[in-house]
């Protein structure tokens, strides 16, 4: 692998809102030297699992409204960084993160700390990395709470059922939502790239200044950000992507996946926005679940409405 990067820990002093004792384990991928992940681990060590899987451009910040209210509930939270954000390692060198190295470094946390009975919250790109692990490691998974989050298929049967389209079309076309192309083609060509340039303007309620300092403080340099930038760039917008492959084999995994699978979403997040009834129709474990919508809050409802998620996720796991 190529350098590593590390955060130093003061910069992550004394931020706001964020008491928690880091946890550190190392995880592998094919092709690439072993990494340190970050993680939190809060609440009673024999209570139900939860883990909290964020996406891009956050970090395990994202959930600290969420996490004490299933602390509060006996539940066991885990909530990692993915390599490349938080307190986790940072490989220097765009080419290095793969989407399926994303997905074998969350399955090593989650093998290396032999986590059983879990419910998996995810949002994000914390979905399309979390299924993918739940795909592989079914046994370890007895529910899922789906939080605005997709997974890349292209798959032309999504025509007409997103807010934000990307599919197929035909044998050789893809038609896609010209707000995520041009969101995509801005993080590539941005000479500097911050999280809070993005956390605003994806949420319900104004970040104060601290909160979104707070996002940033992972990347103290440009050269940080290289998985910030790559997760961006392994979005799938067609077919015949890697990703997108990889996204239908998990599909096919839901689609005989029978545990609890309950939807969380926003009614202000466009970008998801269809994602939640694609579940409901195709995973067997959605089907008579009651599913939830919560109101007045952005794509990041974590913020919005943190501890109204946190109170789902606990009456899910109560009462399945």
């Amino acid at each position: 692998m190529s350098e590593v990067l590390r955060t130093p820990d003061e910069h992550f002093a004394d931020l706001a809102g964020y008491p928690f004792a880091p946890h550190y384990l190392d995880v592998a991928a094919d092709g690439v030297d072993p990494v340190r992940m970050h993680y939190l681990d809060e609440g009673p060590r024999d209570g139900p699992v939860a883990l909290l899987l964020h996406g891009q451009p956050t970090w395990s910040y994202l959930y600290r409204t969420v996490l004490p209210v299933l602390v509060e509930r006996g539940i066991r939270v885990i909530a990692p960084d993915n390599i490349g954000f938080g307190r986790s390692d940072k490989p220097a060198v765009a080419t290095d993160y793969t989407f399926a190295r994303h997905i074998a470094w969350m399955r090593g946390l989650v093998t290396g700390l032999d986590l059983r009975d879990v419910t998996l919250v995810a949002q994000d790109w914390g979905g399309p990395i979390g299924l993918s692990v739940l795909a592989a490691e079914p046994d370890r998974f007895a529910r899922v709470v789906a939080a605005n989050t997709i997974l890349h298929t292209a798959d032309p049967a999504l025509a007409g059922r997103l807010t934000w389209a990307v599919h197929g079309t035909g044998e050789s076309r893809v038609v896609l939502e010209e707000g995520l192309v041009d969101y995509l083609l801005y993080t590539q060509r941005a000479p500097v790239l911050r999280p809070s340039d993005f956390l605003g303007t994806a949420t319900a309620t104004l970040l104060s200044a601290a909160t979104l300092a707070a996002y940033d403080a992972p990347f103290p340099e440009p050269r940080y950000t290289a998985g910030l930038r790559q997760m961006i760039a392994l979005l799938p917008l067609t077919r015949n992507d890697v990703g997108a492959r990889i996204g239908r084999r998990t599909m096919c995994a839901l689609e005989e996946f029978e545990r609890p699978f309950v939807t969380c979403y926003s009614d202000g997040d466009p970008a998801t926005r269809g994602w939640d009834a694609v579940f409901q129709e195709r995973v067997p474990g959605a089907r008579g679940r009651a599913h939830v919508t919560i109101e007045g809050a952005g794509h990041f409802l974590q913020e919005d409405a943190g501890e109204r998620l946190g109170r789902v996720v606990a009456d899910v796991i109560a009462t399945t």
